[in-house]
């Protein structure tokens, strides 16, 4: 049996643990977890891709890209839309970008899902934030020692001007910027020749939500087989506030044949 696991943003800056900058209630103790059953049973994996978001200090999904109309700062969490942008409620800093950043939010808003929400700044490319949780990293290196092969590891989020949530394309792609277009390379490498594709990681309500609905959508034009996919529901936790977003991906995803599983009900299916 061939199963694979992805990693959804495993990421110290999403753990609430000491100095995390987006902490994720749960999420230290979901990545224990994961960590352990790396430990225990990685033997029976023939595949780990890891995700992590990466980003510059300023992008336009970050607090440091953003002032209000009158200079004065934009708070962690504020949405901003198209049309506060040409209202001039808040503008990017460098307003220079104005035009491109209305574009980009005329367009994620037509697809009738959300605005643009401001986060703290996080997973800063290079900086501890950004490094895989402790427990989960050490993991994947023994892993690596037993089985002689190579954690793939993807980056994603480092254009500035698109937020990225999930792994396989941004919430708005832009055709000049490969990075942001949809990755059918490493889409059809997780369901080719898979038999059970499991599914961890941060946040349950972002990332992850958006990464499997991606991957449902590109699952859905294939001709081919597709794997049994497999939420590991110990192993993921919503952010807070948005525990509404969890429960909606859940039930799309359940109503597209994924299934959520504790970690201890799934060992019985690896063999």
């Amino acid at each position: 049996m061939n199963t694979k696991l992805l990693v959804i943003d495993p990421q110290n800056d999403f753990c609430d643990i000491p100095g995390a900058a987006l902490p994720v209630s749960g999420a230290d103790a979901d990545m224990k977890r994961l960590a352990a059953f790396i430990g225990s049973y990685g033997h029976r994996l023939s595949g780990i891709t890891v995700t992590l978001d990466s980003h510059a200090s300023v992008a336009v999904e970050r607090t440091t890209f953003w002032k209000k109309g009158d200079g004065g700062d934009v708070p962690a969490f504020t949405e901003v839309s198209a049309e506060d942008v040409r209202e001039r409620r808040y503008l990017p800093r460098n307003e220079g970008l104005t035009d491109q950043v209305i574009g980009m939010l005329d367009r994620l808003e037509a697809g009738n899902r959300y605005k643009l929400m401001v986060w703290p700044v996080h997973c800063v490319t290079g900086t501890w934030g950004h490094n895989i949780h402790t427990d989960v990293a050490n993991s994947l290196a023994r892993w690596e020692f037993r089985q002689q092969a190579s954690v793939r590891k993807v980056l994603k989020g480092e254009y500035l001007l698109s937020e990225h949530y999930g792994v396989f394309e941004a919430e708005v792609p832009f055709e000049d910027e490969e990075s942001t277009q949809f990755n059918h390379r490493l889409a059809a490498s997780l369901i080719r020749d898979t038999d059970l594709l499991l599914v961890a990681g941060e946040a349950s309500s972002h990332c992850v939500s958006a990464s499997v609905e991606q991957l449902l959508r590109f699952v859905g034009r294939q001709q081919e087989q597709t794997p049994r996919i497999v939420l590991l529901s110990d192993c993921m936790s919503p952010v807070a506030g948005f525990e509404a977003g969890e429960r909606a991906f859940f039930e799309h995803a359940e109503a597209h044949g994924v299934q959520r599983m504790p970690v201890e009900a799934v060992i019985p299916l690896l063999r």
